[in-house]
C-alpha cells in the first residue's frame, strides 16, 4: 500500500481515505479482475458513504497512473487488476463464455515470438494482452448433460 500511496502523491494527487479503501479492496480481494460495480459492492461495506461515481473516478485515476490495469474481456464491463510489472507480460486470461469466470495462467510461450518480432521488425514490445475464450470445466460439463 505504501508504494501505491507514494505513486499517487508523487503525481500530486491526494491519497484520500476513499482512494485507500478502493485500493485496499484490490489488495484484499480473492477476485483478480473486478469491475467498478464489484469494487463498489466491496467498498460500500467499509465506507457506506462512498458513491459509485467516486469508484469510477478512482479506477480511472489509478489506471492512468499505472497502478491498475484496465482490461476488456468483451462482456461490456471494464475489469481492473493490480498492475504488477513483474506479472504484466507473463500471465494470460482464460474467459469462460458460459459463466464469465476469468482465470489467470502463466506460461512464457511468447518469448520466441517477441524475439522474432524484435529481430525482424525492429519493434520492441513493452506490453500485450492475450485472452482465450472458451468454456470452463464446470460449464463444459453442464453443456454435455
Amino acid at each position: 500500500m505504501n508504494t501505491l500511496k507514494k505513486k499517487i502523491r508523487d503525481h500530486k494527487y491526494k491519497f484520500t481515505s476513499q482512494r485507500q479503501v478502493i485500493l485496499q479492496a484490490f489488495l484484499d480481494s480473492q477476485e483478480n479482475h473486478m469491475s467498478a460495480e464489484d469494487v463498489f459492492n466491496v467498498v460500500k461495506q467499509i465506507d457506506p458513504d462512498i458513491g459509485l461515481a467516486t469508484v469510477y473516478r478512482a479506477l480511472e485515476l489509478f489506471s492512468s497512473l499505472d497502478l491498475l490495469k484496465k482490461l476488456d474481456f468483451g462482456d461490456g464491463r471494464s475489469r481492473y487488476e493490480i498492475n504488477d510489472n513483474n506479472l504484466s507480460h507473463s500471465h494470460y486470461h482464460l474467459i469462460c463464455l458460459g459463466c464469465g469466470r476469468v482465470t489467470e495462467f502463466s506460461y512464457d510461450f511468447l518469448s520466441e515470438i517477441k524475439d522474432k518480432i524484435r529481430k525482424e521488425n525492429g519493434f520492441e514490445i513493452v506490453d500485450y494482452q492475450l485472452k482465450f475464450y472458451g468454456y470452463c470445466k464446470d460449464c463444459e460439463k453442464n453443456k454435455i448433460q
